[in-house]
């Protein structure tokens, strides 16, 4: 367990219990469906009901009967239960995707079941011996690739067109690790595989490269930005990046790809770009130019970390079920996948892992964060983690790992610090045996953390690592300014750093 000399067993215990109790407030199951449906992203009718979309592959009114036996006769009257329509574009009227079991959400304005937050809450659960609602959270991702076809950046149905970073193969063996019950892990390789292959054919891969790319399939606007993130004026995040590109030179991109600046309107491709960049996680930062705009054309260090591991996983799957073949054949991709990121990715001038640009053929050294992804999935040699290392001081700060090096306005850049970045930097670290820097690093957010946490009475979604204070919206210009309150990822994380930091991935 990691100690900090600033920290007390009183002050460690009291979170650890605020933590537990969370978890029951951030679940979400039948008897909560109401609860569930309800959306602060969306505008609402007064009067009308939330509508919960069924899969086509299940039998709606099977489950409209389950629902009722689990629900008031007052909370069905606010319900409507709905068949989804095959073709997302036939969807006029926005809800909720059913999901059969509890699932974790991370709070707040986030009311829905996320894509990669739920690898950290998974952690979390484990960590807490919450076993059943552990192996739940796992089911339900199982279940979202088989009726909604991929994970979903969350279960509603404007998310249908984007997933999120793909974790699942992490959860599935993290949980594996504790039931061994190999009869189910078996049931999740189709499941697995199908999810793989959704970021490894186009349009998520550059067949130039090897390596794959974010990609959203939806159009236009996305509708939870359009209704919710408003400042004080009433504008939206859309008219505030007009603002931006009506007053500031832009030289990161061609803006007029992005930006109609004759009709002050923002183009279908920066659309397309805002969604894709949503899928990434990473919303916003000006990693790939300012808000992301030009993420389509870039193969980025997390998603080809990730798939690498994802490869390595089912290898590893492939390896406990008896399948030799199987599993060199996984092997063999992640390799070659390795090979792509040493090619693209790394850059040994600068000692960091840098996004590739497709179409210029050059690495955009944007210093970020995910540099610490290779070292984290074990991608790096010994000599490429020591590069990094050498630049941690770019990253190290009094709360933990700044995002980026850029103050932009933007939460996922400089001066914010996020659990799962901060919690991926010490496990990397630990990885490649720097235990000094990895304790030294989990030690500075933890305390921060607690400090906050004695403050505010709560945990919430992001920092501001170099003041090591949770009061950040009146530094956040893009996107929603709000600190979210639960919170689901930063919980799991601690409960990590707690127990020691050094699991091997």
């Amino acid at each position: 367990m990691i100690t900090s000399p600033t920290l007390t067993t009183t002050q460690i215990d009291t979170l650890r219990l605020h933590i537990k109790k969370t978890w029951k407030t951030l679940t979400r199951s039948h008897e909560h469906l109401l609860q569930s449906a309800k959306d602060t992203k969306l505008d609402h009718k007064t009067d009308t009901p939330w509508i919960v979309y069924i899969s086509p592959l299940e039998d709606c009114p099977d489950i409209q009967t389950v629902l009722e036996r689990s629900l008031s006769s007052k909370d069905m009257q606010e319900i409507e239960i709905r068949t989804l329509p095959s073709e997302v574009e036939a969807i006029k009227e926005h809800g909720l995707l059913y999901l059969p079991g509890p699932y974790v959400v991370p709070g707040g304005r986030f009311n829905e079941m996320y894509g990669w937050d739920s690898y950290f809450i998974l952690l979390g659960l484990l960590q807490d011996e919450e076993w059943e609602l552990a192996q739940s959270q796992v089911d339900q991702f199982l279940y979202q690739v088989k009726h909604y076809g991929t994970i979903l950046n969350a279960n509603r149905t404007y998310m249908l067109s984007r997933s999120q970073p793909p974790v699942l193969s992490m959860m599935v063996l993290a949980l594996f690790q504790h039931t061994q019950d190999e009869e189910w892990l078996r049931t999740t390789v189709p499941l697995l595989e199908q999810f793989y292959y959704y970021w490894v054919v186009p349009p998520h891969l550059n067949s130039g490269t090897g390596l794959s790319r974010f990609y959203a399939f939806g159009e236009g606007p996305a509708p939870e930005v359009l209704f919710s993130e408003r400042d004080d004026e009433g504008k939206s995040h859309y008219d505030r990046v007009k603002e931006y590109y009506q007053t500031f030179e832009v030289e990161d991109y061609d803006v007029n790809l992005y930006y109609d600046r004759e009709n002050d309107k923002l183009t279908h491709l920066f659309y397309k770009g805002d969604r894709t960049m949503r899928e990434s996680g990473f919303d916003i930062t000006n990693r790939f130019g300012p808000f992301s705009a030009d993420i389509l054309h870039y193969a980025p260090v997390c998603l080809n970390s990730l798939l690498y591991q994802v490869e390595q996983d089912l290898a590893q799957i492939n390896a406990i079920l008896g399948n030799e073949q199987l599993e060199k054949q996984w092997r063999d991709r992640s390799a070659y996948r390795r090979d792509r990121i040493d090619q693209f990715l790394w850059n040994e001038e600068r000692g960091l892992y840098c996004d590739y640009h497709f179409q210029s053929g050059k690495r955009r050294c944007y210093e970020f964060a995910t540099t610490f992804y290779p070292l984290w999935l074990g991608i790096s040699s010994q000599a490429q983690a020591q590069r990094v290392v050498d630049n941690l001081s770019l990253f190290e700060a009094p709360g933990g790992i700044l995002t980026s090096t850029h103050v932009t306005g933007n939460q996922w850049d400089a001066p914010f610090g996020w659990a799962p970045l901060t919690f991926i930097a010490v496990e990397g670290l630990h990885r490649y045996g720097f235990h000094t820097e990895g304790d030294r690093i989990a030690n500075k957010f933890l305390t921060m953390v607690i400090k906050e946490f004695e403050r505010h009475n709560t945990l919430v979604e992001k920092y501001d690592v170099e003041r090591c204070s949770a009061n950040v919206s009146y530094e956040i210009t893009f996107g929603y300014s709000s600190n979210e309150v639960g919170f689901g990822w930063t919980n799991g994380v601690i409960l990590e750093l707690l127990a020691g930091g050094e699991k091997k991935v």
